[in-house]
């Protein structure tokens, strides 16, 4: 696929870079366009490293090619990364000052703005009204990440991770090529594996107004499906309460309970090759769920509500796949606390014995740890007593690195994928 990268003036430019790795890994042919201002943060020398083509930023050079005009009209995707306040002004103004506003201007495929500025900027009406605008034009614009921000300051404006922009890119693509080629044309060290990812936190039904819960707010398990479809894998997404979006080119399925996250697993396990547990499951459910709400009146007793396990889901995922025979990989989560009796560690080595998976990824957890946070530490722990990998940094990150790691497990195993079968 022919992909216009265009690289506006920002701090973030860097993660450009990395962006254009992921595109030029998975086979895509791409030009880098950075803007004048791109180059006081990443040189022409990187871009033309990475891509393996010149890079150009002016309207007046390869005049004898029409430049100008030849790369929008060739091009099959048009990334910009970072897109700036004055980047997203210019577009939504119908700007052609330069190579890339040029390009914008000629672009007739997908088009996808990644924005990346300070709170103020992306807040400020000026900004919301240019995106609006370019939104309204079929332009997809991405929404900033919360998070940290050049000095002290975060907030949202932030970048979202490359591995997050390659998927909602694929995302743009993919499915044309699916209505028109009857199959997704999918590249990377996955492609042609089906990945089921389960994320976010189960709310077990009290009455038709209360729920228990937990924490989870489903990022890690978002990312981990992004990270899977950026190596190019078909990614089925079974969703629980989630305080993110779902990754754009993942089928979606919603549910809300153990139960209904149990039966959405099992029913599509058998068509996995590989099943990432990350969603975090109640243990216990109310026995009893009340068809009206349960009033609070002066003149009666505090309520007594019963609880009753929940299904082992991972467990029965492992016992099913292995009296069917399945060649299938199955990676566990477990969210640990230590205690007197024993370590984090321990219960996690304790918890991958009984459960019966190949991996298990270990989360030691707190009221200010891992949930709702933008980043993680994970130890990733192997059935065969190998020496356990750590992982750490953003949320993204530490999905790359279980993915990486996932991919070079199915490369031991040397599984057939269902391309070749």
């Amino acid at each position: 696929m022919r992909i216009v990268l265009g690289i506006g003036g920002g701090i973030a430019a860097y993660k450009a870079a990395l962006l254009l790795r992921l595109f030029t890994e998975a086979g895509h042919d791409v030009t880098a366009v950075p803007t004048e201002a791109a180059l006081a943060f990443v040189g022409k020398a990187t871009w033309e490293a990475l891509s393996g083509k010149p890079v150009r930023t002016g309207v007046f050079e390869a005049v004898e090619t029409v430049n100008h005009v030849r790369l929008g009209h060739e091009a099959e995707l048009v990334v910009v990364v970072p897109a700036t306040a004055d980047l997203l002004a210019r577009a939504a103004g119908g700007h052609a000052d330069d190579l890339l506003t040029n390009t914008l201007l000629m672009a007739r495929c997908p088009v996808l703005l990644a924005p990346a500025m300070h709170t103020e900027m992306w807040r400020h009406p000026a900004t919301q009204a240019n995106v609006a605008l370019l939104r309204e034009r079929g332009v997809t614009v991405l929404d900033p990440a919360v998070g940290r921000l050049t000095g002290p300051d975060s907030g949202p404006g932030r970048l979202p991770e490359p591995e997050e922009i390659f998927a909602a890119a694929m995302g743009l693509v993919l499915p044309a090529a699916q209505a028109d080629d009857g199959a997704a044309l999918r590249s990377g060290p996955l492609a042609g594996r089906r990945i089921l990812v389960s994320a976010g936190g189960t709310r077990e039904p009290i009455d038709p107004v209360r729920f228990l819960g937990n924490r989870s707010s489903g990022k890690q398990g978002a990312a981990l499906a992004r990270a899977a479809l950026a190596a190019g894998a078909e990614v089925t997404f079974v969703a629980a309460h989630l305080d993110v979006a779902p990754p754009e080119g993942a089928d979606l399925v919603r549910v809300d309970s153990a139960l209904e996250l149990r039966d959405a697993m099992v029913e599509r396990a058998p068509d996995a090759d590989v099943i990432v547990m990350a969603a975090a499951v109640a243990d216990f459910r109310p026995a009893e769920q009340h068809a009206s709400k349960i009033k609070k009146r002066d003149d009666t007793a505090d309520p007594v509500i019963t609880l009753v396990r929940n299904p082992d889901i991972l467990a029965e995922l492992v016992q099913r796949r292995n009296a069917a025979g399945r060649p299938q990989l199955i990676v566990g989560f477990a969210a640990e606390t230590g205690d007197a009796g024993a370590s984090v560690l321990d219960y996690a080595r304790d918890k991958l014995e009984r459960k019966g998976c190949e991996l298990l990824v270990l989360n030691e957890v707190g009221t200010d740890r891992v949930f709702g946070r933008d980043e993680n530490s994970v130890t990733i722990l192997a059935r065969d007593g190998s020496e356990p990998e750590h992982a750490e940094g953003s949320k993204d990150e530490v999905a790359a690195a279980v993915i990486r790691r996932v991919t070079r497990e199915l490369e031991a195993q040397q599984t057939p994928s269902r391309v070749d079968q």
